[in-house]
């Protein structure tokens, strides 16, 4: 990297200039010192790059996204590993997104392919289990174990909670659109299906989760028709679009008037934070086209509202059916 950006200041230097001369005068050291800076002997310093990026009008962001206009740096969510881990992904969460309750007209765009992170978080049964699967997803140890969800649900540390909660809350102080569709729902359900019939889950916790998606549903309904996400005047608009034509990704996109920047999935609940300006354009721009090709559900037309509502309850209405069959029949061939 030293290379490149020396390469990059010779090019800003006429050719009857001395690049040992120049970076010496700008970084006020002598002439064997500045030499070796050129040679790669002496590495430059983050101080004297800052320096040097002025005085020769080079961007540093530019020198790590290694001189390329198709790369870009991204940064890496912590990766939870087990409760503990989880617990500080709640909270490296919330420092990412409390910030922007304080921006005036700051926004908070959400692709959901599964539904959205902030309506699980709440206290409920569907997020203690929503915990459950994560765990099972990336902590080794709980998914070797045969461990069910009835029993691992009384274990539950109050701080995870705490920290899930928070998290959920700060959310309220935001403007949020949200693009759905019709599968939003798929994920959480086939969740739900799978470790139910798998015997990690009883009949009984299965029909609760499924009540809890119900009660998400209903709630996201009247805040649709409101606008809103609550009615404690904060001003703070809610949007929901119908979308239909492109496939959704669990990305989430944040605008301010100075800056924007987006968050897309990497594994189970990790993620890649992009904050570079062309790249982050370029995905508000395909938002915002993804948007115009959607129905504002607050505005389509209560016909088209209520049916798309109704899809997702009958979708859970589905899921729940074939639980109690399943159980029914299990019940009879013992």
């Amino acid at each position: 990297m030293q290379e490149l950006f020396i390469k990059l200041i010779q090019s800003k230097i006429p050719e009857n200039h001395s690049i040992a001369d120049m970076i010496s005068d700008a970084l006020d050291i002598n002439y064997d010192a500045a030499y070796r800076r050129i040679t790669g002997k002496t590495k430059i310093t983050l101080e004297e790059a800052v320096l040097l990026s002025k005085k020769f009008d080079i961007s540093l962001n530019k020198l790590y996204e290694v001189g390329n206009d198709n790369s870009i740096i991204a940064g890496l969510s912590p990766r939870p590993k087990d409760v503990e881990g989880l617990e500080l992904w709640f909270k490296a969460s919330l420092n990412n997104i409390e910030p922007i309750t304080k921006i005036k007209n700051a926004e908070l765009i959400w692709s959901g392919k599964d539904i959205t992170l902030f309506r699980i978080l709440t206290d409920s049964l569907l997020t203690r289990y929503k915990m459950y699967v994560w765990l099972k997803d990336f902590d080794v140890e709980m998914a070797k174990s045969k461990i069910t969800f009835d029993k691992w649900v009384t274990q539950i540390p109050n701080s995870l909670l705490e920290s899930a909660f928070s998290l959920s809350e700060v959310y309220n102080h935001i403007n949020i659109t949200e693009l759905w569709s019709a599968n939003t729902v798929n994920g959480t359900l086939q969740q739900v299906l799978y470790y139910f019939e798998a015997g990690l889950v009883s009949v009984e916790a299965a029909l609760k989760i499924c009540e809890d998606i119900h009660q998400i549903i209903f709630r996201i309904e009247q805040q649709t028709i409101d606008q809103s996400l609550n009615k404690t005047g904060n001003n703070k608009f809610f949007k929901l679009y119908n979308c239909d034509l492109h496939t959704l990704t669990n990305s989430v996109f944040v605008y301010t008037p100075k800056q924007k920047v987006f968050f897309t999935p990497f594994t189970v609940l990790s993620y890649i934070k992009i904050e570079n300006q062309l790249t982050c354009d370029v995905m508000y721009e395909f938002l915002k086209k993804q948007m115009s090709n959607s129905k504002l559900l607050a505005t389509s037309g209560e016909k088209d509202r209520s049916l798309f509502f109704k899809i997702l309850h009958d979708k859970i209405n589905f899921i729940e059916q074939k639980i109690r069959l399943e159980n029914k029949t299990h019940y009879f061939s013992l």
